[in-house]
């Protein structure tokens, strides 16, 4: 029975008709969103929200099925009991380390965990609010979408978080302030450039960039009462790849969380000296790394005060979520598909066919753009890696309305 269920989770045709209910719950949700957005916004702010958060939450959890369910996915939290007590119950900004394909993926367990995944936000390319369904799904949950310009993004920056934190629920900020995903290339190209100013290099992370921090700030300081640093770590000699298709493929993969809380009035005020802080934050988040892999665990020789183990069990809201889409969205739409492949007309068997390859590459570019990171660098590429340009790209949850 175990093989069996191996071989069904690897199975090329059920990831295929896994596409189709997910893409198609997309399209479905966009176009409610669409309504509401010309119909509800312009007159009930506050409801237009309220409904959005549940509509993303119920497209955002299917993903997190995949790997609380699906792949059996294990996320081992290490966190205060104090700093718990303040999860989903205030705004925050997060810091996090951006190493794994899947980092993402494993937020958003978190925040699925502690009731805040529904209203997931995120700085982004403004390219990214013209792909289907998780791209229109940001532009009407009022995602910030930036232009790559610092001079233009620091006014929508802080117009953004204004207007984020205005919501009446509390708000997770993610800034992933490392700008790009880590690799080794961008690694050397990190340490580089720490050198040649006369910075600490770093071994597991990239030389965070500021601007994007120091311009948040500000704005941060009157309605957000705290930032959460997650410091994130996979071992390195695991079997299974931290990987979106070894989650696709029912591959369990075993993640270490830890989070720690730091009240927004001890950060400094001037610009100078937070950029200071963010530096220090991630040398210390650095030697973390380096104890995890050294000796799988986070404070052994970082100097960190350790932290009580949690762990945090699924929900079955994801599994319902997943399984009433799946139903209805699977019946009608392979009704049809049989009915125009076995129709005998070659036009409708063509129809058929272009649908199903249609929503194979859907789901081929999608896992190919989980392996891309979504930080917008402002010329980091042609520049370097340099602080000065400040990625901002950052998700942000609201309110434990699913609980």
């Amino acid at each position: 029975m175990a093989g069996f269920l191996a071989m069904l989770k690897q199975s090329t045709l059920v990831h295929l008709c896994f596409a189709i209910s997910f893409f198609t719950s997309g399209l479905i949700i966009n176009t409610v969103q669409c309504v509401l957005y010309l119909g509800l916004k312009p007159f009930n702010k506050r409801l237009y929200r309220t409904i959005g958060y549940y509509l993303c939450y119920s497209f955002y959890s299917q993903l997190v099925f995949l790997a609380d369910w699906w792949s059996d996915t294990k996320l081992t939290v290490y966190i205060s009991d104090e700093d718990m007590k303040y999860c989903g119950t205030e705004h925050v900004l997060l810091l996090m380390n951006h190493t794994y394909e899947i980092d993402w993926l494993l937020g958003w367990m978190f925040c699925e965990k502690v009731r805040v995944l529904g209203n997931c936000k995120a700085y982004a390319k403004k390219v990214i609010q013209y792909i289907p369904t998780i791209g229109w799904a940001w532009k009407f949950a009022e995602f910030v979408f930036l232009e790559r310009s610092f001079e233009k993004d620091r006014e929508i920056i802080g117009r953004q978080i204004n207007e984020i934190l205005d919501y009446p629920d509390p708000v997770w900020l993610l800034l992933n302030a490392e700008g790009t995903r880590f690799t080794e290339q961008k690694h050397e190209a990190s340490v580089k450039f720490a050198q040649e100013k006369g910075m600490v290099p770093l071994k597991h992370h990239l030389i965070p960039r500021t601007k994007g921090f120091t311009a948040s700030l500000p704005f941060l300081r009157e309605k957000c009462p705290s930032i959460l640093d997650i410091q994130l770590a996979i071992n390195k000699d695991s079997t299974v790849k931290p990987t979106i298709f070894n989650i696709l493929n029912g591959k369990p993969i075993e993640a270490h969380m830890c989070v720690r809380r730091f009240p927004t009035a001890t950060l400094p005020e001037r610009e100078e000296e937070a950029a200071a802080w963010l530096q220090n934050l991630f040398r210390e988040k650095d030697r973390m790394q380096d104890s995890y892999h050294r000796t799988g665990n986070f404070f052994t020789d970082s100097g960190v005060a350790e932290r009580p183990k949690l762990q945090l069990h699924r929900r079955p809201a994801t599994l319902v979520n997943t399984a009433f889409w799946v139903v209805a969205t699977l019946t009608p739409m392979l009704y049809y598909l049989m009915k125009l492949l076995f129709s005998g007309e070659i036009m409708y068997f063509s129809i058929g066919a272009g649908i199903i390859f249609a929503f194979y590459m859907l789901m081929v570019k999608a896992i190919g753009m989980s392996k891309i990171s979504k930080a917008s660098s402002y010329g980091a590429e042609k520049n370097g890696h340099s602080p000065s340009h400040q990625s901002t790209t950052s998700t942000t949850t609201e309110s434990p309305k699913d609980k």
